[in-house]
């Protein structure tokens, strides 16, 4: 038996505090009967709907995938652009991005069905290390690199990095290569952390997640995560939250 708000996280329909209000607002049905109880607990037996839409109860799966530029970090798009599931067509369950990458970014993306793993990966207090290579057009300073690290206000919000340095940079192109460590994910906070710079950034793909790489896999590959690679994970989040 299992409470009812963490069936439907790990379904991926809402986050699991999104789902307690959902049970609260009678959005919830258990065996056809509305539940507003969130001490509800429920068994693999029992036919559990949100707003109409049964839950189909799937094994959880997890898998990598090498987003290319050019592609939406969602499951459809009303344009008709290509999304990241395109790139999975043999898995036939329901799986979602954990987080996005923007339609720019390329790098490691990592999808899923089981909500609860993915908003356990999202958590404000995670603090699992996400590692970016950012070309900028100019080269900033150490000085700079350090303000990033200390934090800038950009248009009202707080961006942090958690670690910033230059691999490399060409005097002549006026562009350098630098390694950023984010432990948040907010919204193309990378490019926009280093436009306030005033260093616009050309390129920039996310090449780490907490303990995962693409090592061996070209723009587009996708695998299946072994077991071990998602308890790393779960404990490398875990060990941060609450």
């Amino acid at each position: 038996m299992e409470r009812l708000q963490k069936v439907i996280a790990h379904a991926g329909v809402a986050s699991r505090r999104k789902a307690e209000q959902m049970i609260i607002d009678g959005k919830v049905k258990v065996n056809g009967e509305v539940v507003k109880e969130l001490g509800t607990k429920v068994s693999s037996n029992d036919d559990v709907e949100v707003e109409g839409v049964p839950i189909v109860k799937e094994a959880p799966v997890y898998y990598l995938l090498y987003k290319p530029r050019g592609v939406i970090s969602s499951v459809s798009d009303d344009k008709g652009r290509k999304v990241v599931t395109d790139y999975l067509p043999e898995v036939d369950e329901r799986i979602f991005p954990i987080g996005r990458l923007d339609y720019d970014t390329s790098g490691l993306l990592l999808l899923t069905n089981d909500g609860e793993f993915a908003n356990l990966l999202m958590h404000p207090k995670h603090e699992v290390d996400k590692v970016y290579i950012a070309k900028t057009k100019g080269i900033p300073s150490r000085e700079q690199l350090q303000q990033l690290k200390k934090g800038i206000n950009v248009d009202g919000e707080y961006l942090k990095a958690v670690h910033a340095k230059i691999n490399s940079s060409d005097p002549k192109k006026n562009s350098a290569i630098i390694q950023v460590i984010l432990h948040e994910g907010k919204n193309r906070q990378v490019r926009r952390m280093f436009e306030a710079l005033g260093y616009p950034v050309d390129k920039l793909k996310r090449e780490r997640y907490g303990t995962l790489d693409l090592h061996g896999m070209n723009a587009g590959d996708s695998r299946p995560l072994k077991p071990h690679e998602v308890k790393q994970l779960r404990q490398l989040a875990e060990k941060n939250v609450e």
